[in-house]
């Protein structure tokens, strides 16, 4: 799939098809949504996408910044002519699941110091053959290839997170599980990388310690038992989602009796995730955590469990082979 020519401007600027007057979805007003910089069509983009523009950018600053570290880009200065322009392919070396196109545009966006053409051959959550272009972007060559390593780390991280969540929901396919990641993200990255899992057909876990509670084993051993945690949060914050980490079925029965939204179901095996579905009869939803594989993700999910919790998904996914190659403008 071949989208069209999208101009775009240099940070701060505006291309061809800004909105400008317009305030984008989850922005009070236009001098809001601006304070980000970026192309008005791309970031709102990143807002369909349930990004913040202004994080994006952020993320891609910092990334340029600490690639050139106060300084500039000596191999590219050195040997290519300043008024030099190429076309950029992002290609995918390797099969897998692709996320994170439009923040590989951010990155290029801060860098560019002209206005510079792109063409999308794929969207986030599509799956790619090796050989495949992802995004051909056109700009002066200097700018290309001092964005291409900041651009490509991000691309190939989330890519790679997206890719190993798409095996784990197809596991899955046929059964009401559905697979769900952790707060075990890169500091700084964390909302990208739940991004990077919905691309892969994952849900997301809470996206920080404030917007649900979780109880586990210490929150337990600090208040005195399952119950009195569950029973103290629910009274300090009672609008709050609460999901209550349970190692025993004696556990489960006392916090599905108190009223717990969720509960996770640490180390249990398949038949006694069985007999928590059975004990639950449906007056909470079930997590299963721990012991989890690609190989038994199955059976789990066949439990009648309604979620698979997996760390690994953000904490150690390998990432997705994309390089980007140059060629001349046309």
């Amino acid at each position: 799939m071949t989208t069209p020519d999208l101009p775009l401007a240099p940070s701060g600027g505006c291309g061809d098809g800004c909105a400008c007057g317009e305030a984008p979805d989850g922005y009070d007003s236009y001098d809001d949504y601006t304070e980000c910089g970026l192309d008005p069509a791309l970031a709102q983009l990143l807002a369909d996408s349930g990004l913040d523009p202004v994080e994006v950018e952020d993320i891609a600053q910092v990334a340029i910044q600490e690639d050139l570290a106060g300084g500039v880009d000596v191999t590219t200065v050195a040997t290519i002519p300043e008024d030099a322009v190429a076309t950029a392919d992002f290609t995918a070396r390797e099969a897998g699941v692709v996320a994170g196109l439009r923040i590989a545009e951010a990155v290029m966006s801060v860098v560019c110091t002209s206005e510079f053409e792109v063409e999308r051959h794929v969207e986030d959550g599509d799956r790619v053959e090796a050989g495949d272009k992802l995004l051909s972007v056109t700009a002066r060559t200097r700018d290309l290839l001092t964005a291409e390593r900041s651009a490509l780390n991000l691309l190939c991280r989330l890519s790679g997170i997206a890719t190993a969540t798409r095996a784990w929901a197809d596991a899955l396919e046929g059964t009401r599980a559905e697979v769900r990641d952790t707060r075990k993200t890169t500091p700084g990255l964390r909302s990208l990388e739940k991004f990077a899992v919905r691309c892969g057909g994952g849900v997301n876990h809470r996206m920080s310690l404030s917007d649900a509670a979780l109880v586990k084993d210490n929150h337990v051993v600090a208040a005195g038992g399952v119950a009195q945690a569950f029973q103290a949060v629910r009274e300090r914050f009672p609008d709050v989602p609460i999901e209550v980490e349970v190692d025993t079925l004696h556990q489960l029965r006392e916090v599905v009796d108190a009223g717990a939204d969720l509960i996770l179901l640490d180390n249990f095996t398949p038949g006694e995730c069985e007999e928590a579905v059975a004990v639950v009869a449906g007056r909470a939803a079930l997590e299963a955590s721990g012991r989890l594989t690609l190989g038994n993700a199955k059976a789990y999910a066949g439990t009648g469990v309604d979620y698979l919790a997996v760390g690994a998904l953000t904490h150690s996914s390998p990432i997705l082979d994309i390089g980007l190659d140059l060629r001349a403008a046309e």
